[in-house]
């Protein structure tokens, strides 16, 4: 019984940490008075934690303001130089590899082209394992770190008898890839340092929930479309299937029977229609160019600025074909927001979009239609690395900073998937 009344206690010291840190890092600076009012917790409850988060280095004074008569009141906030978080994105032509202090303000970058051994796990591994020994060691001051998030093409499976996170990206060849484990021996990661491998559309869609254009929505989808098309679904605040699983394969829905082939095999898939690869392809088989530009980016800018009949027929087709995709989101998951995201979404988004939301309006049931809108992303192609990084930020916002490694000793825990309801753009004030 006492070592049970222990625990109750420890419990609820970790909550009340984590609590605070959580509110402090999306709303602060905040006062110690303001703390109370907003989480309830009594004024000598939240001047013991917060003594304790300042003693620890997480918390930092941010100035003052006026009181009522009385005495100044000091404001807190996350201290960014608390910890570092890496973002590893394992994208179509490259790796990008970025390190963050916790106000997500970007220290350290490194990228990697993959170049001729394209997607072959041994190269992935090794270039992302470079990238680490790159961003680590910056000469820029950062603190300990936290965690290393990683967003990758396809499904992930949680695996303990392999090692922990294996991946299924059928796209790019992966079947049952034991990435966790080729990772940490590769880069020589210990068992103290959090690793989390998530699909890319996932951690993409995390970082405009609580970063970017899905901010303060309950229900949303976020659209990845590049080469290949993805999707994070957001229902009642939570990214819908789970931490350990992809995000919804929306690009391999069936668009039109007996259709175009798609990267994944099967035919008539959406991204055989509105990835970039295939909106290039079928530019090139109504007569555009056969080499518009060196890179699918480039080709793809090439094709909206392009003044021909042709091209301007494929990007009202693309528009179309998008507007449907997006119309089976909205009757099945009725969400309020849907943000277009990804590279290639941004590009055809910035032209497009009003004949997307026309033609979405026409092919999705009026009511859920009424209700949504559709908006573009806002954190630029940096998405992934940063929604990557939260996964390590996560955690140690939900562990109240109990489990900082090398301070405490902290292991890899599954984050909570769910943004918070009202976060703010990119880090504490």
């Amino acid at each position: 019984m006492p070592e049970r009344h222990r625990r109750t206690v420890r419990d609820l010291r970790r909550g009340n940490r984590a609590g605070l840190l959580r509110r402090l890092y999306f709303e602060g600076p905040l006062s110690r008075q303001e703390l109370a009012a907003h989480t309830g917790l009594s004024s000598a409850s939240v001047s013991n934690v917060t003594g304790e988060l300042l003693a620890d280095g997480l918390l930092e004074e941010a100035g003052s303001v006026d009181s009522d008569g009385g005495r100044p009141r000091i404001l807190l906030r996350v201290a960014p130089g608390a910890g570092s978080l890496v973002g590893v994105d394992v994208g179509e032509t490259r790796i990008r590899v970025e390190l963050f202090d916790l106000s997500m303000t970007e220290l350290a970058r490194s990228e990697h082209p993959l170049k001729d051994d394209g997607h072959h796990v041994s190269h992935v591994v090794r270039l992302i394992a470079d990238g680490l020994t790159e961003v680590l060691g910056t000469e820029a001051p950062h603190g300990p770190l936290l965690g290393i998030g990683v967003g990758v093409p396809g499904i992930v499976a949680d695996d303990p008898a392999r090692g922990g996170a294996v991946v299924h990206g059928q796209t790019i060849g992966w079947d049952a890839v034991p990435l966790e484990s080729l990772l940490r021996e590769t880069a020589q990661l210990g068992e103290e340092i959090p690793l989390f491998v998530s699909n890319g559309a996932r951690t993409l869609g995390q970082a405009e929930m609580w970063f970017g254009a899905g901010r303060g929505a309950r229900d949303a989808v976020i659209a990845l479309i590049g080469s290949g098309v993805g999707a994070s679904v957001i229902t009642d605040g939570s990214a819908y299937g789970g931490a350990a699983h992809g995000a919804g394969e929306w690009g391999h829905t069936t668009l039109q029977l007996r259709g175009r082939r798609c990267r994944c095999g099967a035919r008539g898939c959406l991204e055989a229609y509105v990835g970039a690869e295939a909106v290039l392809e079928r530019w090139r088989e109504a007569g555009g160019p056969a080499a518009p530009g060196t890179d699918e980016e480039t080709a793809l800018a090439a094709l909206l600025a392009a003044d021909d009949p042709a091209a301007a027929a494929v990007l009202d087709e693309t528009a179309e074909y998008l507007g449907a995709g997006i119309a089976d989101l909205v009757n099945l998951f009725n969400p309020e927001r849907i943000v277009l995201a990804g590279w290639a979404g941004l590009l055809l988004g910035t032209r497009l979009l009003p004949a997307v939301r026309e033609a979405t309006a026409a092919y999705a049931l009026r009511y859920p239609a009424a209700r949504a809108t559709i908006a573009l992303g806002r954190l630029g192609p940096d998405a992934v690395t940063v929604g990557a990084a939260t996964l390590p930020l996560s955690r140690f916002l939900d562990t109240g900073g109990t489990e900082v490694p090398g301070r405490t000793g902290g292991r890899t825990a599954t984050p909570a998937p769910g943004p918070p309801a009202a976060a703010r753009p990119r880090g504490p004030r």
